[in-house]
C-alpha cells in the first residue's frame, strides 16, 4: 500500500499542478469531510492492488452490526467480463432516469437538472468498464416490505459498512462514488454475477486511483442549523 501523509491537516499536491485537498490522508477530519463522489479525473489504468481493496474492506466490517449478525457481503470486480456486464446493466438503468423520476418529484423541484443530464453522471456511465475495481455491496437477506423498523434495522447493519469502506479507499488515494442506480436492474445483475436470490444488493462503488481531483468540503448546512435539542424544533 502507498505510504499515507503524515500529520494533522496534511495535503498531498497531485495531478496537474496546484494544491490538492489530498488524495491520500490519515486525519480523520480530512476524510470525512472530503470524501466526494469522483466521476471524472480518474486513473482507469492504473491497477488496484487486490490486497488495498481486501484492507479497505477489513476496516469497512468494523461498522456497527445488528445482532453482530456481520450479514454484509462485497463482490468486488476486477476482471473485463463482469465489469462489462454490470456497465451495460447501469447504463441501461440510467437511459431514462430524469423521465421516470420527474414527475415523482414535487412540482417546486421539475425544471431541476436531473443525473442523466449532467456530464460527470453521463461520464461514469459511459465509463463504468474502465474502472479498474468495481465492489457490490451486498447484504445476506432481505428486508421486511411491512415493518418499517425492520427495514431500517436491515439497512442499518449494511450501509454503515459501506460508508466506511468509501472513506477507507478515499484515505487510500482512490476514488469511489456512491451509486445505487444499479440496484434497479437488481435481478439482471444476480444473474450476470451469481448473486443468490436471497441477497440484497445496495451500493455500487467504482473504485480508481485519482488524478488530479480536488477532493475538499462541500457546502453544507451548519450544525445548528439541522440539529434539534431536547424536543423537535427546539434549539440549543
Amino acid at each position: 500500500m502507498p505510504p499515507m501523509s503524515s500529520g494533522p491537516g496534511s495535503r498531498m499536491s497531485g495531478g496537474s499542478g496546484g494544491a490538492d485537498y489530498g488524495t491520500e490522508s490519515n486525519d480523520f477530519f480530512e476524510v470525512v469531510s472530503t470524501t466526494r463522489s469522483v466521476r471524472r479525473r480518474l486513473d482507469f489504468d492504473r491497477a488496484v492492488a487486490p490486497e488495498l481493496i481486501e484492507r479497505c474492506i477489513d476496516a469497512a466490517v468494523q461498522a456497527p452490526t445488528g445482532m453482530n449478525r456481520e450479514a454484509w457481503r462485497f463482490l468486488v470486480l476486477t476482471e473485463s467480463e463482469p465489469k462489462a456486464r454490470v456497465a451495460e446493466l447501469y447504463r441501461s438503468g440510467f437511459d431514462g432516469l430524469a423521465t421516470r423520476f420527474r414527475n415523482q418529484l414535487p412540482s417546486e423541484r421539475r425544471d431541476q437538472e436531473l443525473p442523466n443530464e449532467r456530464p460527470t453522471y453521463v461520464g461514469l456511465a459511459e465509463n463504468l468498464h474502465r474502472m479498474p475495481a468495481l465492489i457490490l455491496v451486498c447484504s445476506e437477506g432481505r428486508p421486511d416490505p411491512d415493518n418499517a423498523a425492520m427495514q431500517v434495522a436491515f439497512y442499518g447493519s449494511v450501509l454503515p459498512a459501506a460508508w466506511s469502506l468509501m472513506l477507507a479507499l478515499r484515505a487510500s488515494g482512490l476514488g469511489t462514488t456512491w451509486t445505487t442506480l444499479l440496484v434497479t436492474e437488481e435481478d439482471r445483475v444476480a444473474d450476470a454475477l451469481g448473486i443468490p436470490a436471497d441477497v440484497t444488493q445496495t451500493i455500487l462503488l467504482p473504485v480508481a486511483y485519482t488524478k488530479g481531483a480536488v477532493l475538499k468540503p462541500a457546502t453544507r448546512m451548519g450544525a445548528s442549523e439541522v440539529t434539534y435539542w431536547n424536543r423537535w424544533s427546539r434549539s440549543r
